[in-house]
């Protein structure tokens, strides 16, 4: 793979990690030490991982893919609500991680689906680290419990990826978070960017130091009770941790959201779990129209 830089002044191992490989499995430590072992060239020369980007500096890649063969698990519970030739529609629980990563190898959604649909193993978008996710097209946060759909083949799974890339996917969330607000519904519109130590991320401001990506959250306010609020949440993009950063940067954060809250409430501790639950998704596939609307967990159900 070969890349030009477009901008100057960043570290080279971090302009990787938010780029090139954002959504994949590789780590920072991973591509320091392929950049360090000469798997990375910058101007054909061999470089630091802490050389500072100039621009038009030619990026040369070749590092050897590693193919990880994801384990089948059947004791996975998958709640399956719908299925056909083409899709498998499922409700997650809170609590179950949706693919396997270096802490935890066995026990996701993906060692589940792999064991009870083993046509999905090699349906993926051939990137790095994409053989441990078959057929997931988005994902949901360990602790977010709620609708989720799989790709069955190759040429859905291309298609689910376009919809979603092109926003023609209509997703709806329910979550419980602290306080009344003011405004009763409204759309929260703030970019957001990875945090300089890239656990978590921000809303970008003027000088952040990553990728700005646009985001854009819309809410109602279903009901108001003992000091919290019941939502319905749209997000019109797709971004990591989304909904939670939006929620907390107007003052409201997600009951049970143990990295966005900057308080900790005895609730959010007794729950265990944060309450964000997506419950319906909307989508037009070949033709064919899609709704699905998933079962709410009891902590919601006031």
């Amino acid at each position: 793979m070969n890349l030009e830089a477009t901008k100057s002044g960043q570290r080279i191992d971090l302009f990787l990690k938010e780029g090139v490989f954002f959504n994949s499995e590789m780590t920072r430590g991973e591509i320091i030490r392929n950049i360090k072992n000469g798997n990375i060239l910058v101007n054909e020369k061999k470089i630091k991982p802490s050389y500072i980007l100039k621009i038009k500096d030619k990026i040369k890649i070749n590092i050897p893919k590693k193919a990880k063969k994801l384990i089948a698990n059947r004791n996975i519970f998958l709640k399956i609500i719908f299925k056909d030739k083409n899709i498998i529609v499922i409700n997650k629980p809170a609590g179950l991680k949706v693919h396997p990563n270096a802490f935890e190898e066995r026990n996701t959604l993906a060692n589940g689906l792999v064991c009870k649909f083993p046509e999905i193993e090699n349906v993926n978008d051939k990137s790095l680290g994409s053989e441990l996710r078959p057929g997931i097209v988005h994902r949901l946060d360990k602790d977010t419990s709620g609708i989720m759909v799989v790709a069955r083949n190759q040429k859905v799974f291309d298609e689910l990826k376009n919809l979603f890339q092109a926003r023609k996917v209509i997703k709806k969330y329910l979550t419980i978070v602290h306080g009344h607000l003011k405004n009763k519904n409204g759309v929260i519109e703030k970019a957001l960017a990875k945090a300089s130590n890239y656990k978590k991320q921000i809303i970008a401001g003027k000088k952040t130091r990553t990728k700005v990506r646009p985001a854009i959250t819309e809410y109602n306010v279903i009901k108001e009770f003992n000091g919290f609020s019941l939502l319905e949440v749209k997000p019109k993009t797709g971004r990591t941790h989304q909904i939670r950063i939006h929620l907390a940067s107007i003052g409201h954060p997600v009951i049970g959201d143990k990295i966005y809250s900057k308080k900790v409430y005895d609730k959010d501790i007794k729950l265990g779990r944060q309450l964000l639950h997506a419950k319906e998704l909307e989508f037009e596939l070949f033709g064919e129209k899609y709704r699905f609307e998933s079962e709410l967990p009891k902590e919601f159900r006031i």
